[in-house]
């Protein structure tokens, strides 16, 4: 038995307080539910932050990496491994891009995202939008909007950040002098902010029209997440560069940046790196997530699922309610942070983004029955 408050003490002893942390220690997990080092099961609709689209613990992943684990863990990219190949082929299959650079983070795949934009373009000029979020690498840190985050860590190379959806303000901040756009297709962190229909399409004509780079940041609206396997195919917009993470590994670290023809040739040998980048391990438990979402139409269920929860939260009689798919955000005028901690106590994980904002981004394998469920316990906290 886990002693939680001696275990929050020895980590606070330990560990850099980097961190705000609910009042729980999570032990085990199946699907779409997590149990306590009391036992305590919880409907959790965070999924590690929109990681565990296959849930938690899916048989198949667990299989794969087990096997993996016993023939070859790491071996490092001075060698070559089928696995990383395999996934490399299957990205590129199911994304429509040429090539795949491998990391071990979202915040990787945006910086190798900026490195080949600058090795491409010769430029440094990057137009973000306002509530974006990319990371917390300092270079990734000059494209997320919120001064928060930036002000303490600045001087940055910081983009020039401008509305999003906004198309007019996209073509008054782009010149032949800016290297790239980037985007979410739907704004995940900022509360789950989804574009018009042609706002996409228009900046994928403006970097045309001043010879820059589009890059979609869909760390957080790939595999599934929109009810498409990626965000951009909504607009049937292809962006130059890809950046991925989060769902990719089914709960293990991994990041994966792709590029279109116009860019695939940038990087040389030395340009870019990373000791466990796209190993034998994390490849396979890839592998084995993308086999799990096709084989059980996860992203089909996604989009269904999804219009079931933003129809279920329509009761609620929110401010607004958005989304795509299985991510959803909704602005109450309750006190969000308050109720996060509310739900906890009553066996429901949910996520505030504001203090009038939660943001539901269950596992893809939910039942209508659990969002039915935490739908309720919302209700009765409001």
């Amino acid at each position: 038995m886990i002693d939680k408050n001696q275990l929050k003490k020895r980590e606070s002893e330990s560990i850099f307080q980097t961190y705000g942390r609910q009042d729980v220690v999570l032990v085990r997990g199946s699907r779409a539910r997590v149990w306590d080092s009391d036992g305590k099961e919880y409907l959790d609709f965070v999924a590690g932050i929109a990681v565990n689209n296959v849930g938690h613990c899916h048989p198949r992943v667990v299989e794969a990496i087990c096997q993996q684990a016993a023939r070859l863990i790491h071996t490092s990219n001075l060698y070559y491994t089928e696995n990383q190949v395999l996934l490399a082929e299957e990205l590129k299959r199911l994304t429509g891009m040429k090539r795949a650079y491998f990391c071990n983070s979202g915040a990787e795949s945006v910086e190798a995202a900026l490195k080949l934009t600058r090795r491409a373009t010769g430029k440094s000029k990057i137009v973000a939008a306002e509530r974006a979020f990319h990371g917390r690498t300092l270079g990734a840190l000059g494209l997320t909007y919120k001064p928060i985050y930036r002000e303490p860590f600045q001087p940055l190379s910081e983009a020039a950040f401008i509305p999003y959806n906004d198309v007019e303000a996209l073509k008054s901040a782009v010149t032949r002098e800016t290297a790239a756009i980037i985007l979410e297709p739907v704004q995940g962190e900022a509360g789950v902010y989804v574009p018009d229909a042609d706002y996409l399409k228009s900046a994928r004509q403006i970097c045309d029209d001043a010879g820059a780079q589009l890059i979609f940041d869909e760390v957080q609206t790939g595999f599934g997440r929109t009810g498409k396997w990626f965000g951009k195919d909504h607009s049937g917009v292809q962006p130059d560069i890809i950046t991925l993470a989060k769902a990719i590994g089914g709960g293990l670290p991994m990041g994966a940046m792709l590029a279109g023809e116009s860019v695939s040739e940038a990087f040389q040998k030395g340009d870019h790196g990373s000791t466990f980048a796209g190993g034998p391990l994390i490849s396979a438990a890839a592998l084995a997530t993308i086999e799990v979402i096709k084989r059980e139409l996860l992203v089909q269920r996604s989009e269904e699922l999804g219009r079931y929860l933003r129809n279920a939260l329509e009761r609620l009689e929110p401010r607004e309610i958005r989304g795509q798919g299985l991510m959803v955000g909704l602005d109450l005028d309750a006190d969000c942070k308050m109720l996060v901690e509310k739900a906890l106590q009553e066996g429901v994980l949910i996520n505030n983004t504001g203090e009038h904002t939660l943001r539901l981004i269950p596992p893809l394998v939910v039942t209508k029955e659990e969002i039915d469920r935490v739908v309720t316990v919302i209700g009765e906290l409001l």
